[in-house]
């Protein structure tokens, strides 16, 4: 896999059928999607997911390959990127997982499934600034999110956005990278907005 396609976390958590979902295509309203090579968005993103979602994907279509519990969907979703889904094996339980895989790099799907399991082999429950911030994206509803657009400064434009609320300033955009701790948190679930850093864990 190239640096642009590193393997990355993208949801905190199980997702059930909808979010599955909603996450395989979570940059569709970007602008100018259909211009130029997509690969590197989506290529390296990755989120476990529950057995019936993944028992549900491979009933769909006769996959493109199978490697014991590893499958690849026929379907791509651009270039030679395509869904990879995984059951392994980590600290004695099955656990299971979507990935988007480069299949013209020979190697990335081993890479990914070493990556997963090195992630979630890790003895205390962590997230790191890019995790929060990609869960956030992940979780929050279209109508508040976006991307920059040509009102912006050019070197903006194309970022991503979130909507967040200023109290008697009202609601206002910031850029998705820009967000300080607090507003981080406070974007967040309960349950994740104290988790440690992996390099505090």
């Amino acid at each position: 896999m190239t640096a642009t396609s590193l393997p990355r976390k993208i949801f905190q958590g199980v997702a059930k059928r909808a979010d599955m979902f909603r996450m395989l295509n979570r940059h569709a309203n970007r602008p100018n999607r259909f211009d130029g090579d997509r690969s590197s968005l989506y290529a390296g993103e990755w989120f476990e997911i529950d057995e019936i979602s993944y028992d549900d994907m491979l009933d769909i279509l006769p996959p493109l390959w199978m490697r014991g519990p590893i499958f690849a969907m026929r379907e791509f979703m651009t270039g030679s990127v395509t869904s990879v889904y995984y059951a392994i094996r980590i600290d004695g339980a099955v656990r299971h997982f979507h990935a988007y895989c480069d299949l013209s790099h020979p190697n990335s799907v081993e890479a990914m499934r070493a990556a997963i399991i090195n992630r979630e082999s890790r003895p205390v429950l962590a997230m790191s600034r890019e995790e929060r911030l990609e869960h956030i994206w992940s979780t929050t509803a279209d109508d508040y999110r976006g991307y920059v657009g040509n009102r912006w400064p050019k070197p903006m434009q194309g970022h991503r956005t979130v909507m967040l609320y200023g109290g008697k300033e009202g609601s206002f955009l910031k850029l998705l990278d820009t967000l300080t701790d607090d507003e981080i948190a406070a974007k967040l679930p309960v349950h994740l907005r104290h988790l440690p850093s992996p390099l505090a864990a």
